[in-house]
C-alpha cells in the first residue's frame, strides 16, 4: 500500500495541550457549555456534523474515553466507526502505520487515537488527511481529559483563575497529570504535584508547578485530583507496597477539608489511592467529570472541523 501524501492544506489537530492557546481553551469550554444545553432536550441529537465520519482507533482498553467519543460523534450526527487493537489485524502483527493508511483509504474526517506509545497520534496525523485527536499516547499527553477537567472545575467552583489543584499519586506515569498541569497554566490556575519521590521526582517541577512529598500539602488546595497507581506501566517497584503507599498517600476523609472538591480520571482503585468514603462523598466530582467528557469531546470534534489552524501543520511536528 502506497504511503499517502501530506495534506494539500494544513489540518487542525488536537495532539497536545501545547497545541492550544488560552483563547483556544476558552473557546472550547464556551462551546462545550452551549452544547451542554442540548443534553437536556428530549431530542438530544444535533445535525452539526451530519455527513462527517469519525473513526476511533484504540490500542488501549478504555471505558470513559471511547464511549464518550463515540457518543459525542453520534450526538453531532456524524457517522462513527470504532477499531480496537484486540480482534483487528493488529493481532496479526499489523503496524500502526499500515493500520492508519488502511483507515485513511476510507477518507474519514477525524481519527481519534489512543495508543501506549508516545507520538502515536503525531504519526497518524503525518500519514493521513484526517483531523487527528489524541485520546492518550503513553505517558505523554491526554488533552481532552485536561479540558474536561477544566470544565468540571469551573462548573463546580465557578472559576478557573487562581484555583489551586493538588495532583496526588503516580504522576511519573501519568499523561493526565502532564496535560492538566499545562492546561491549568493556560487559564491562570496553579498545580502542586504530591507523592513519593519515586513517583513525583523533583524534575517534574519543570512542567511549571510545585512539587511536594508531604501529603499535608493537600490542605492548601481547592481541588484534590487523585491519580491511579498505573501498575501496568511500572517495570520495577516504585513503592515498598501498595499498603504502605495507601497509608502515606491515600486520600482519606481525614486528609480532605470542607470546601474542597475531589476528582479522579478513572478507573479508580478504591481502597488504594482513594478511600471509598471520599469517592462516594458529596465532595467528589467523578461523575461530573464523566458528564463533562461528553460535551467537551463534542466541542473538540466540532472545533477541529470548523476552526482554521493557526500553527504549523502537525505533520511537521516531531514527537
Amino acid at each position: 500500500m502506497a504511503e499517502l501524501r501530506p495534506p494539500s492544506a494544513p489540518r487542525r489537530h488536537l495532539l497536545s495541550i501545547a497545541d492550544l492557546t488560552t483563547d483556544d481553551v476558552r473557546r472550547l469550554l464556551e462551546t462545550a457549555e452551549s452544547l451542554a444545553a442540548s443534553l437536556d432536550r428530549e431530542m438530544k441529537k444535533l445535525p452539526t456534523l451530519r455527513g462527517r465520519t469519525v473513526v476511533n482507533l484504540f490500542y488501549e482498553s478504555s471505558t470513559r474515553t471511547l464511549s464518550s467519543f463515540e457518543l459525542a460523534a453520534k450526538r453531532l450526527s456524524a457517522d462513527t466507526m470504532s477499531v480496537r487493537s484486540s480482534g483487528s489485524s493488529v493481532d496479526k502483527g499489523e503496524s500502526l502505520k499500515d493500520t492508519a493508511l488502511t483507515l485513511a483509504a476510507y477518507d474519514p474526517d477525524v481519527i481519534v487515537v489512543r495508543h501506549p506509545s508516545i507520538g502515536a497520534a503525531h504519526l497518524v496525523a503525518r500519514l493521513t488527511d484526517a483531523h487527528v485527536v489524541n485520546a492518550g499516547d503513553g505517558k505523554h499527553q491526554h488533552p481532552t481529559q485536561a479540558l474536561l477537567d477544566l470544565y468540571a472545575i469551573k462548573s463546580a467552583l465557578g472559576r478557573l483563575e487562581g484555583v489551586r489543584v493538588a495532583i496526588v499519586g503516580d504522576v511519573l506515569h501519568s499523561r493526565v497529570a502532564r496535560s492538566l498541569v499545562q492546561a491549568l497554566g493556560l487559564v491562570g490556575a496553579e498545580a502542586v504535584l504530591v507523592g513519593p519521590p519515586t513517583l513525583v521526582p523533583p524534575t517534574l517541577a519543570s512542567l511549571g508547578c510545585d512539587v511536594s512529598h508531604d501529603i499535608s500539602s493537600l490542605a492548601g488546595a481547592d481541588v484534590v485530583y487523585v491519580l491511579r497507581m498505573q501498575r501496568e506501566r511500572m517495570a520495577e517497584a516504585f513503592v515498598p507496597s501498595l499498603r504502605e503507599y495507601t497509608a502515606l498517600y491515600g486520600v482519606t476523609p481525614a486528609r480532605i477539608r470542607p470546601g474542597q472538591v475531589v476528582m479522579h480520571p478513572g478507573p479508580m482503585n478504591r481502597g488504594i489511592e482513594i478511600d471509598p468514603r471520599v469517592a462516594d462523598s458529596g465532595q467528589a466530582l467523578v461523575t461530573d467529570q464523566v458528564r463533562a467528557g461528553l460535551v467537551v469531546r463534542m466541542a473538540v470534534l466540532y472545533d477541529v472541523l470548523t476552526v482554521a489552524p493557526v500553527t504549523a501543520p502537525a505533520q511537521a511536528v516531531v514527537a
